[in-house]
This record gives structure tokens, C-alpha cells and sequence, in this order.
């Protein structure tokens, strides 16, 4: 995710990361993301928030194509 890329789908990938660690407390991204972090402010956390999506876009792009859940993600049941 460098800045030379689509900046729109670039904050997408942010804002999903941000959501990511709001709603997946208990998965394996969110803990790596969170060992990290903790006591950190400002500009280090936001660099390792880009971190996070970038490993985020990783583990959905697994997901669709070959159907591997991220670790310790819960998705919700299909109607």
C-alpha cells in the first residue's frame, strides 16, 4: 500500500482495519496489531495501522480464493 497507489481505496483499506479491530477483538491480526501498539501514540500507531490492512487485504484475498479463514475470525452465519 504505498501512496502511489489509489488514494480511495487506500483509506477504504484503513477504515476496514480500523473496523477490523473494533469488531474481531479475538483474532490473530487483531492481537498482532495490538502486541505491537500497546503504550504507543500518534504517528507509530498509524503506521502500524497501515501495517494491519495491508495484512488484512492479505488474509481476505485468501479467503476468497482458496477459502482459508483468518485465524480466531467469526463470521457471521448465512441466512
Amino acid at each position: 500500500m504505498t501512496k502511489s497507489g489509489n488514494a480511495r481505496v487506500r483509506r477504504g483499506l484503513i477504515q476496514l482495519a480500523w473496523r477490523f479491530l473494533r469488531f474481531q477483538k479475538e483474532s490473530a491480526l487483531a492481537q498482532w496489531y495490538r502486541a505491537r501498539t500497546e503504550g504507543l501514540k500518534g504517528s507509530r500507531k498509524t503506521t502500524m495501522i497501515v501495517a494491519l490492512a495491508r495484512k488484512l487485504l492479505i488474509a481476505l484475498w485468501r479467503m476468497v480464493t482458496i477459502g482459508e479463514v483468518p485465524q480466531g475470525v467469526v463470521l457471521r452465519p448465512t441466512m
